[in-house]
């Protein structure tokens, strides 16, 4: 087995992507990078060492902590699986808007190119009792004389992946989720030196690195593509999204200084079931969840009488009730989801001096008081840690 320092030595190829961060880099954006490693680190433990494909348990993948361009609606838990073999997956709907059981292979920032999500179960199509409860099998086929719930599992998986997306943070009963595998398997052993080394070189030698990287090349693209200050949709298929993910994303890079505002204008589908916009920093992590008005989604969000969502994205509060804090950020990206809505409208952004919103926006759009921001960012802050997130 490979020693401590043999370990270590496999982190030091990481720091060759400061030179590919888009974002101005200075110190800050350096010491952010440095964060961001050590948050991959933390959040690949989880993912190699405390899941296993004959002995799966769902853990926790991204939130408010594992920042790598989570949505802020939602918790994701993953779980490394075998696509040849048979799970039985039990739980409660809870309330959610949103609850989907995804599996596919190679999570983005592991081994080689993000794999595609293979499949996407809306856990809604399930049978559920009085309470929510649930129960299905997967595998690749029926098992004989089994009449429940049953659901395709392609034998190239290695991962199944729950999203759940919350409007109303802390006030939505979260999903409650439990996956063994039904085939056999012998009696969990004790990890050995062999397959311990495998998964240290997996989270030093790849892992950090990886993850980090595509969330370099997440922040490039849209660059390339000319999208600064200016709003383009994509798929995210080029991350391991499938085609039948029904979700359409627009996004926009942003610079402006701190004295500027960017506003964001958008028509609204007709049929929105979910949808919400977020505030993401030059290395692609999800700006502060908890203490900063950094995202809106269809229930915190405004709507003008217009029928027209308009936001204001800038550093202090401007006084509108939808407002996106840069959190400090003078260069990231604005992203929002429509989730199966009729339409894909793709926002209008306008860049300005913040005194010149008030007259830019007048009275279309709703105002707030200092008192009622203060009552809006406690209800978020508490909702965010009502959230089971672990």
């Amino acid at each position: 087995m490979r020693t401590w320092d043999q370990f270590v030595d496999m982190l030091k190829p990481a720091a060759e992507l400061v030179g590919q961060i888009t974002a101005p880099v200075d110190e800050q954006i350096t010491a952010d990078m440095l964060r961001q490693f050590a948050m991959n680190m933390s959040q690949g433990y989880l993912l190699y060492f405390a899941t296993n494909p004959d002995y799966p348990e769902f853990v926790p993948f991204e939130n408010s902590a594992f920042l790598a361009q989570p949505n802020p609606d939602a918790v994701y838990y993953y779980t490394r699986i075998n696509g040849k073999g048979i799970y039985r997956i039990v739980g409660e709907r809870g309330t959610a808007v949103v609850a989907n059981l995804a599996y596919g292979n190679r999570i983005f920032g592991m081994a080689g190119s993000p794999g595609p999500v293979r499949g996407n179960v809306d856990v809604d199509r399930f049978a559920m009792d009085e309470h929510g409860r649930f129960e299905v099998i997967f595998s690749e086929n029926r098992p004989e004389g089994y009449t429940g719930d049953w659901a395709y599992l392609d034998p190239e998986a290695d991962f199944f992946l729950l999203r759940q997306f919350n409007y109303r943070w802390g006030r939505e009963v979260d999903m409650r989720i439990a996956i063994e595998r039904l085939d056999p398997v012998p009696p969990k052993p004790r990890l050995s030196p062999e397959r311990t080394d495998a998964l240290l070189a997996e989270l030093f030698g790849t892992y950090v690195k990886g993850l980090s990287q595509v969330c370099m090349a997440s922040m490039k693209r849209p660059f390339q593509n000319g999208q600064l200050n200016k709003m383009a949709l994509h798929d995210f298929k080029d991350v391991g999204n499938s085609g039948d993910w029904p979700q359409i994303y627009f996004e926009s890079l942003f610079e402006i200084e701190d004295d500027e505002a960017l506003v964001i204008e958008t028509e609204l589908p007709e049929e929105r079931p979910y949808w919400n916009v977020q505030v993401i920093d030059g290395l692609w992590n999800q700006a502060d969840i908890p203490y900063r008005n950094t995202s809106l989604n269809g229930h915190t969000a405004r709507i003008d009488a217009d029928g027209k969502f308009r936001a204001v994205l800038c550093r202090t509060d401007p006084g509108y009730a939808n407002w996106l804090d840069t959190a400090d950020h003078k260069f990231g990206l604005l992203i929002g989801r429509w989730f199966k809505c009729s339409s894909h409208p793709l926002p209008t952004v306008t860049r300005m001096k913040v005194d010149e919103v008030a007259d830019y926006l007048g009275d279309r759009s709703p105002r707030i008081t200092p008192e009622e921001r203060k009552a809006e960012l406690r209800e978020r802050l508490i909702g965010s840690q009502l959230r089971r997130r672990w």
